[in-house]
């Protein structure tokens, strides 16, 4: 008799996991999270610190095509890999407007990059970004990676995902990989800002301490 039952809850709880939307992610486990984009920055090829990233050509929400180049003052950037629809990415966005607010005058501007393919993932085209960025009153360059060449130069893995990058004669050298902070839930909790010490320090000339993080987000949305 107890067998039966449970055999019964046992079934009735794969039935369930079964059902359940790979995409939902209000009730995310933090822990499973923070495993799963660990093996992933280990497996994707990309940017590691120190090496030179290259510039790009990406049309904005402008309709203008936008290049680091174009930033003849800027003493680097804080690139973010993010996008429309993900809600890791929409928690972070008075966050990414602070940061460019806070760092633009100082010489590091963001530059937002959406990787996601419109095809796979229609509220990241681009005329919904031009709603979100006026939505949200971005105050920085948001970009779409078309064709999807970008984001695998650099190696992002997750939505938002920073790369801090500092000119140093001449090239754009990578100085940080990772989150924004360590906890994308409520920023009043946080406890450690990683790109805003990370920038402090490049700012100050000083070594960045902590140079990798892992970006918490959803993955990136590739066409089939």
């Amino acid at each position: 008799m107890l067998k039966n039952v449970g055999l019964a809850v046992l079934c009735s709880l794969a039935f369930m996991a079964c059902k359940k939307d790979p995409n939902k992610i209000e009730a995310i486990d933090p822990t499973e999270e923070v495993i799963e984009p660990v093996n992933d920055f280990k497996e994707v090829s990309g940017y590691k610190i120190g090496d030179v990233a290259t510039d790009f050509s990406l049309i904005g929400t402008d309709g203008q095509q936008h290049r680091l180049a174009d930033f003849a003052e800027a003493k680097g950037y804080i690139v973010i890999f993010t996008c429309n629809h993900c809600p890791y990415a929409q928690a972070y966005e008075e966050r990414i407007v602070a940061l460019d607010q806070k760092y633009k005058a100082l010489g590091y501007p963001v530059v937002a990059i959406n990787p996601n393919d419109p095809v796979a993932q229609p509220e990241d085209g681009l005329e919904l970004m031009k709603v979100r960025a006026k939505e949200k009153g971005f105050t920085f360059p948001y970009l779409l990676d078309e064709g999807q060449k970008i984001y695998p130069q650099y190696g992002a893995t997750k939505t938002p995902h920073v790369f801090i990058l500092q000119k140093e004669e001449g090239k754009n050298v990578v100085k940080y990989i990772g989150a924004i902070d360590d906890n994308y839930e409520d920023a009043s909790q946080v406890s450690e800002k990683y790109v805003e010490k990370a920038v402090d320090a490049l700012l100050a000339g000083k070594a960045i301490e902590q140079t990798t993080t892992v970006a918490i987000g959803c993955t990136i949305k590739v066409k089939k």
